[in-house]
């Protein structure tokens, strides 16, 4: 009881941590969607998603995804999939910018609260998401791989186009309160896991096994088993993880930064990949490039900071 009480109180915690941060947020992209301001933003960025090599349709569905998240983006697929001309390249393109780049709102309010900056953040997951969309796209209309066309009509009679139909406010709300709940299960099942991990010995064992890729990558191996648990499963997870961690072992701002930064970029690799790929994108664009550019970019930041840190640490010509 003693154990049950103490795992309650510190789920409960952190569930309020990120509701607090989570429901405004919520709340004002559904008035913006409601308003219609989500979709006009996407249609005015349409004719530009022509430079990185994709259909017009491409900007309205990763621009809704960008706002409203992974299952908004396929809403908006679903909605102009008769119209949508597309090449499996373009498409696995499309969605590997979608993984890159979803739910920011919500997502990087977490990264804010767990101490990263917003918008550094964001504006690194846009501009990654962009070059490597762009890359993706150009290389596979260049090289004349993945240019057969997809067919998507198949999703307006699928069961992810109930998704779509709108059931106003209430069902906005019925829809948000459940999302809430799933969260805090979850939180309490991580919890329990993590300390299942930890008095068996498996954590050591795993950050152990992670060592390797976080040298190359440059994140301090005392965040290894937070940042996991992130990547596989969700940023809002592993951030809620990374904001009492930090707290208990007080990571340095250089290790908070790139942990966060990590998440930001790869996250939630099992039920998203999944998700994509069953729609038709290629996996060794959205799954293994993506990790692949994941670990260049982290391990560049990593190399950066430390170049200035060992530059600030030079005393000027006049020190002393």
């Amino acid at each position: 009881m003693p154990y049950l009480a103490r795992l309650l109180t510190r789920s409960r915690r952190l569930f309020v941590a990120l509701a607090r941060v989570m429901l405004p947020v919520m709340v004002v992209v559904e008035i913006g969607r409601q308003l219609g301001w989500v979709g006009a933003l996407g249609r005015a960025i349409a004719p530009a998603m022509a430079w990185i090599g994709l259909p017009p349709e491409a900007g309205i569905i990763w621009i809704t995804g960008v706002f409203i998240g992974v299952y908004g983006a396929i809403a908006a697929l679903i909605g102009l999939a008769p119209v949508l001309e597309i090449s499996a390249g373009q498409f696995s393109a499309l969605c590997a910018m979608i993984l890159f780049a979803h739910a920011l709102p919500v997502e990087q309010a977490i990264v804010r609260r767990a101490g990263s900056s917003f918008w550094a953040t964001a504006a690194l997951r846009i501009g990654v998401a962009l070059a490597y969309g762009g890359a993706v796209a150009w290389g596979c209309t260049l090289s004349g791989t993945l240019t057969e066309p997809l067919a998507l009509d198949w999703l307006q009679g699928s069961a992810l186009a109930d998704d779509r139909k709108d059931a106003g406010i209430v069902g906005w709300i019925a829809g948000t309160a459940f999302s809430l709940a799933v969260t805090f299960a979850i939180i309490v099942g991580l919890l329990v896991l993590l300390d299942a991990l930890e008095r068996s010995g498996a954590t050591r064992r795993i950050t152990d096994a992670l060592a390797p890729l976080l040298r190359v990558s440059g994140l301090d191996s005392s965040a290894a088993p937070v940042t996991t648990v992130g990547v596989l499963l969700g940023l809002t997870y592993g951030g809620a993880l990374i904001i009492e961690e930090a707290e208990r072992q007080r990571f340095p701002a250089r290790t908070r930064f790139l942990a966060l930064a990590w998440l930001s970029l790869s996250h939630a690799l099992i039920e998203d990949t999944a998700l994509i790929v069953a729609l038709g994108a290629n996996i060794w664009i959205v799954l293994v490039g993506r990790v692949a550019v994941t670990l260049v970019v982290i391990a560049a930041l990593a190399r950066l900071l430390d170049s200035d840190d060992r530059r600030d640490a030079v005393p000027g010509p006049n020190a002393g």
